[in-house]
């Protein structure tokens, strides 16, 4: 099914489906997933980025890693978006046809995708036909053990939301250790590990204490605590892999 979206899993958590370009930006920034990626690529990689959305991360990294990057997005909307953004974007899924056509790259991104999909297993062993020799994945999904979200169950909240951690349709839920060991499952070695501080997590001004903090002191503090505490304050867990 070339034309297709994960939103619908969004039905009865949320009033309405979720906006599909909700994810349209997004800063450069050396301790969010973008900078620990772009940290992770060598100039000239060939980067198949499955699932870029309205590839803002793809550009980001155009712009600022000197790669070459090839984008596959399910939804049209989202994949059109890209486009514009003057992104060679496939509009389907990853198939071993799309990866023939392609051809092999050194590194498959997969951008906060896993946690979007029924059989995340099955997508990331499909990916190991795309690497070349000595490739890597690439991947980064929401830290479900984040602080935000153990304050919330402690409280007996399990709200979804339109975007963020809580996205209504996340079907898959990770840990650091729950990555690692899944990606180790599917015959990957975990080579590099690095936590975002999610700095822009939608209702971070709002909690104790960092509703009180400076913006500076806040941003200082999410960025020092996700280094030193990743399995409670990273927002993201971004790791990279090669196949033993």
């Amino acid at each position: 099914m070339a034309d297709a979206t994960p939103d619908y899993s969004a039905a009865g958590f949320l009033s309405e489906v979720p906006d599909p370009l909700r994810y349209a930006g997004g800063p450069f920034d050396t301790f969010e997933v973008t900078g620990i990626v772009a940290n992770l690529l060598k100039p000239g990689d060939r980067i198949l980025d499955v699932g870029c959305g309205t590839g803002s991360f793809s550009r980001i990294l155009l712009d600022h890693c000197n790669v070459d990057v090839i984008g596959i997005e399910p939804d049209r909307a989202r994949a059109e978006v890209a486009i514009s953004r003057g992104l060679k974007v496939y509009i389907g899924f990853l198939t071993s046809e799309l990866i023939e056509e392609i051809g092999k790259v050194d590194v498959v991104l997969l951008a906060d995708v896993l946690e979007h999909v029924a059989s995340p297993y099955a997508l990331l062993v499909k990916s190991c036909e795309a690497l070349r020799p000595g490739g890597s994945v690439i991947i980064s999904v929401p830290n479900v053990a984040h602080w935000s979200i153990r304050t919330n169950l402690l409280l007996g909240h399990f709200d979804y939301r339109e975007s963020g951690i809580m996205d209504a349709t996340h079907l898959r839920w990770f840990t650091r250790k729950t990555l690692i060991s899944f990606v180790s499952s599917a015959g990957f070695e975990v080579t590099d590990y690095a936590g975002s501080a999610g700095i822009l997590v939608p209702d971070i001004e709002t909690r104790w204490p960092f509703r009180w903090m400076p913006v500076d002191l806040r941003r200082r503090f999410l960025r020092s605590a996700s280094l030193r505490w990743p399995t409670l304050f990273a927002c993201q867990h971004v790791v990279r892999a090669e196949m033993k």
